[in-house]
């Protein structure tokens, strides 16, 4: 009978960790002890550290030049107010003169940028068929793109979803104003503003080379005005799930308020080939893209880039901050530690 439970017990598998140091938790283990002698230096070398970094980022930030053109309530030649005149399904356009006060030199970059705009929203963010962007229209557009899988005619729209049915429609020129006073067209291109990964790996057009017989029975988006084999007239190729707006307009943004990259500043053309000079410029807005319902604004930005990126003085004013807090935290403890120290001989 002893022999029988013996084995019964052995069966079970015991959940007791082995006996092991790792297991039992006997390994050996290293724990800093917190003194003046180690707690200082480091205050010391971080605030060193930290504001040069931060006076190199500042440097950088400044070197980048940018202009900010606000165009939300801009007017036509009737002198209306787009926004209000887009509500009736009219078109409108206007017309905004800038100037630059200095040279804008080295590589020029037009953005567009939006506020109050939650591109962060769950159900935003998950409104998108991820497999149709990859060329794959055999099948029904997915359910995460309701109540934007189909059209007002209830057909199949591609692409579906939240993201792609608001997509920035907005078409942005600009022209600079020559000491002859004739107005030169800026070169602007459509081309090398999405990061290549998504161009090579999340989107792909369809099979076949002829987008409209490849998109055939499906609809665009109610929001368009043109079919997505239509968004680039000038460069077929740039056209279907290709386009570059479509696809740096579905990488979403973080934050309400953000930019995104609208175009690039040609510079092989003569008189941009250094950048953008100083000078009169004018800015022509074909508006279509509502933001006031939901309290947004629009504006066009141009900006110069520096090694590390566009502007930005937060990162570098954020290590200036921390570098100068460790430093004075550093001197207020070395002259409490000698207090005590002096306290103590006493």
């Amino acid at each position: 009978m002893a022999s029988s439970s013996e084995t019964l017990e052995s069966s079970i598998k015991s959940k007791r960790p082995s006996d092991s140091a790792f297991k039992q938790q006997r390994l050996p283990a290293w724990q800093p002890i917190l003194t003046a002698g180690t707690v200082l230096p480091t205050f010391f070398v971080i605030g060193i550290a930290f504001i040069p970094v931060g006076i190199g980022l500042l440097y950088f930030s400044d070197e980048v030049k940018e202009v900010s053109i606000d165009y939300t309530h801009c007017k036509n030649s009737q002198n209306m107010t787009c926004s209000e005149v887009i509500t009736q399904d009219k078109e409108c356009s206007c017309v905004i003169p800038f100037e630059l006060t200095t040279d804008f030199t080295g590589k020029v970059y037009m953005y567009y940028g939006l506020t109050n705009f939650y591109q962060n929203h769950r159900r935003y963010v998950k409104s998108r068929d991820d497999n149709q962007l990859l060329g794959h229209l055999d099948r029904e557009p997915s359910s995460d793109c309701a109540p934007f899988e189909v059209n007002s005619q209830k057909e199949p729209v591609a692409p579906c979803g939240a993201i792609a049915n608001s997509l920035f429609s907005d078409e942005l020129t600009i022209t600079y104003t020559d000491n002859k006073k004739q107005n030169i067209s800026v070169p602007l291109l459509r081309t090398g503003i999405a990061w290549p990964s998504d161009k090579e790996i999340k989107f792909h057009n369809p099979p076949g080379s002829n987008l409209t017989a490849a998109f055939k029975g499906f609809a665009k988006p109610d929001s368009w005005k043109k079919n997505v084999w239509e968004l680039d007239p000038e460069k077929p190729e740039n056209n279907g799930f290709q386009n570059e707006d479509l696809i740096v307009w579905m990488r979403t943004a973080a934050l309400p308020t953000f930019r995104k990259l609208y175009r690039r500043v040609d510079h092989s053309k003569v008189g941009f080939t250094v950048g953008l000079p100083k000078g009169n410029y004018t800015l022509y807005v074909q508006y279509s893209y509502m933001v006031t319902k939901f309290e947004g604004t629009k504006r066009m930005i141009l900006s110069t880039t520096s090694l590390l990126g566009g502007k930005n003085p937060f990162l570098g004013i954020a290590y200036i901050v921390v570098g100068c807090v460790c430093l004075l935290l550093g001197i207020v403890f070395c002259l409490f530690t000698s207090s005590v120290a002096k306290a103590l001989q006493r």
